[in-house]
């Protein structure tokens, strides 16, 4: 009876313990990120962004916003210019301050430790695809992502927040 407890137990630890074994690396991953958008390093954070797939991300909303517009004469625009100009302002917003405010949603101000890897692992979701996003509670939304690149390192390649967080702060 004793041998069964254990090995339901031990069977539960292993299958709960695979998705912290998957996002531990990740969080440690997040947790440099943090770090870098902390102290503005941009060379870090460049080594932590999959920038192409973050600025076509972010380049897709800018435009599909600027369709939206009610004026015909700014859709147009948009429609005209948008992809260069959407390409430039991505660029622009993928910077180590800009994401300071997103940072902060999170609950990372400049004054705020940051958290270790492990405690960081408990904010990842896994995605279906293999990608971890970021939360802020239980069953939350996703507002970052980050995909497994093939040097082995955990980048952010997607934001699915609201894009007005993406601005420099004065």
């Amino acid at each position: 009876m004793m041998f069964r407890a254990f090995l339901i137990a031990a069977v539960a630890l292993s299958i709960g313990g695979c998705a912290t074994v998957q996002k531990l690396p990740a969080a440690g991953d997040v947790h440099a990120l943090l770090i870098s958008i902390r102290d503005e390093d941009e060379a870090t954070f460049d080594s932590l962004v999959d920038r192409k797939a973050l600025n076509r991300e972010i380049s897709a909303r800018l435009l599909a916003q600027a369709g939206r517009q009610k004026d015909q004469r700014v859709s147009a625009l948009a429609a005209l210019l948008g992809p260069s100009i959407a390409q430039m302002a991505g660029d622009a917003i993928v910077r180590p301050r800009v994401f300071k405010a997103v940072a902060e949603y999170y609950g990372y101000s400049p004054a705020t430790k940051i958290p270790n890897a492990l405690v960081i692992s408990q904010a990842l979701r896994q995605l279906p695809d293999g990608r971890i996003c970021a939360i802020t509670k239980q069953d939350g939304p996703c507002l970052l992502n980050f995909t497994k690149a093939e040097d082995g390192r955990w980048k952010l390649s997607g934001f699915e927040g609201d894009l007005s967080m993406l601005r420099l702060k004065r």
